[in-house]
């Protein structure tokens, strides 16, 4: 029997990640937070020109330019395992690392090129960073947990992890993928932020002095700082937008049963009241858009018995393009897109540069010739409240089990789990369900309603809101989730997209601010203009259920909108 403590274990993981690193690849003396907060440029001068290129490149880009022969998708895959190897040491976002069976994927992809003279899918040579969710065959899934360090999901012995993949990963192989490594997450999947006892921290890269989100953190650091053009996260209240929003990048939170979820590795596997679901991350909205295709062109609902057999709908991609301009000064038919904006919730109010930019995006739609209308749903609170039990049914015993395997302690951002003590009852899940149907049913019918307030004459489009009260949080300050969480408990697809950066000169504080309640007086008072000079500020665009492919044209748009301002 082993009588190593959790801190062995821990560190010997730790520095086996490390030890993966190859020594030309590793800084000598990495800069302190303090000194080098914005390290997205810093990174640059470790890398060659060929690499910077390659690396400022979108999925799609990628995509593109493999396909066509002009890269490789070895040059392509060696550019970005040197940049997610540099990024870890200045942002520790990888759990595994994968490098060499990377480079020996891409070969065998440019070997297919060479002999077929296409390519073997959509995705063919592009990069993609998973978070530590997926199983991998050959690869470690710890998940963040100390106790699954050497096991397959905290079972010793089974040697599945050895031959087994989720059947995501599977499908992105079959679109030509290159898989490299798995980013970040925190213990038990249940924070904004990422933090564990195996890599410690995971810090923002435009801002070290901020989280870089949660769940899916390691993710949102690594693309923010182009160590990977595109990644793949999952999101329960918010684990791919919260990290997406933080970082700059685009995110999309699909419906439940749209993109397949098999295989998975999980927290409270088995609760069904509110279900986990995967989705991307990215440096533009089009690769999103690849990637989605790319999923859906494989019939997912083959292999997955949640998945709903829908392709990708181009109809309803078209809806939302024949309302929009098409970015040369020309109307396209069909008139204009409608919006609401909930510029606060009731609850928490954002900080100053998030409600500015919920103003600058408003201002540039209806500059563009889109209505906005102010979004008053019934109570966000009521949505969060009736949602967070789901969290909780199992008194937090499928988490507790699995610190008890290594002993470790839970961080300070999940210790909420060391007080729960009582199971939910059948009847309680069950009335629960009943609650969250009814809940569904009640903002139904407000969006509907909406086409009464509206000039095209059908409800609005999509939803206009902010994903947390802050650009991003500060370490242990992430103590409000109700902004991401209702899109949870009503199952909607959301989209996020980058607006703009906290300027300390106009993103002043509110002096005099009468706050809402205590825990919207804590929030404001984390709000330090110096602090956060520079952050990104992202807002996210809600859409109906299983509305992927109107709120990814959606993305697209206010993409190439914003980047016109």
């Amino acid at each position: 029997m082993s009588t190593s403590s959790w801190q062995d274990i821990a560190k010997q993981k730790r520095d086996s990640i490390f030890a993966a690193i190859p020594s030309d690849w590793k800084i000598q003396d990495p800069p302190s937070v303090s000194s080098q907060p914005d390290v997205t440029t810093y990174i640059e001068q470790f890398l060659s020109k060929e690499e910077l290129y390659i690396t400022a490149s979108s999925a799609d880009q990628i995509a593109s330019r493999v396909g066509s022969g002009e890269w490789t998708a070895e040059t392509v895959t060696r550019a970005f395992c040197h940049r997610a190897a540099l990024a870890h040491q200045l942002l520790h976002c990888l759990h595994e690392i994968f490098f060499d069976a990377a480079i020996e994927d891409a070969k065998a992809l440019d070997k297919y090129f060479a002999e077929h003279k296409r390519t073997k899918g959509l995705l063919h040579g592009v990069p993609i960073s998973l978070k530590d969710q997926f199983h991998v065959k050959g690869v470690e899934t710890s998940m963040g947990y100390v106790g699954w360090i050497g096991t397959f999901e905290g079972k010793k012995g089974t040697g599945k992890e050895k031959v087994y993949e989720s059947e995501m990963v599977t499908t992105l192989r079959n679109a030509g993928a290159v898989l490299y490594c798995k980013t970040s997450v925190p213990h038990t999947l249940m924070s904004g932020e990422t933090v564990n006892n195996i890599i410690g921290y995971t810090l923002n890269p435009k801002n070290r002095r901020l989280t870089a989100g949660g769940s899916s953190g390691g993710e949102g650091a690594l693309i923010g700082i182009r160590g990977s053009p595109l990644g793949l996260g999952t999101d329960i209240g918010g684990s791919i937008r919260i990290p997406a929003a933080f970082n700059g990048l685009y995110g999309l939170r699909p419906s439940t049963g749209r993109l397949p979820y098999h295989g998975m590795a999980n927290s409270m596997d088995g609760q069904n009241s509110i279900l986990s679901v995967v989705g991307p991350l990215a440096t533009n909205a089009a690769s999103l858009r690849l990637i989605t295709q790319a999923f859906l062109d494989q019939k997912p609902w083959l292999v997955d018995p949640m998945v709903h057999e829908i392709p990708w709908r181009y109809e309803h991609e078209n809806s939302i393009n024949e309302n929009i301009h098409d970015g040369r000064g020309m109307e396209k038919r069909g008139g204009k897109l409608s919006f609401g904006v909930l510029k606060i919730d009731g609850v928490v109010n954002p900080m100053p540069p998030v409600r500015r930019a919920v103003e600058t995006l408003v201002a540039a739609l209806e500059k563009a010739g889109h209505e906005v209308i102010e979004w008053t749903p019934p109570s966000h609170k009521t949505l969060t409240d009736a949602g967070f039990k789901s969290w909780i049914f199992d008194a937090g015993n499928d988490v507790k089990g699995a610190f008890a395997l290594s002993g470790e302690p839970m961080a300070d951002q999940v210790k909420f789990y060391e007080t729960l003590d009582t199971e939910f009852k059948a009847s309680e899940i069950a009335a629960t369900n009943v609650e969250l149907r009814t809940l569904k049913k009640e903002h139904m019918d407000y969006w509907n309603s909406t086409k009464d307030k509206t000039s095209t004459g059908r409800p609005v489009d999509g939803v206009i809101c902010p994903l947390a009260p802050f650009p991003a949080a500060r370490p242990g300050k992430y103590t409000y989730y109700g902004y991401s969480t209702w899109v949870n408990v009503l199952d909607y697809t959301s989209v996020v997209v980058p607006v703009t950066n906290v300027d300390k000169a106009v993103d002043v504080r509110d002096e005099g601010y009468e706050a809402l309640s205590d825990q919207d007086k804590q929030i404001q008072g984390d709000y330090d203009p110096e602090v956060y000079d520079g952050s990104h500020v992202s807002l996210q665009i809600v859409g109906r259920r299983l509305q992927e492919e109107k709120m990814l044209a959606v993305a697209e748009y206010v993409e190439k909108l914003l980047s016109k301002q």
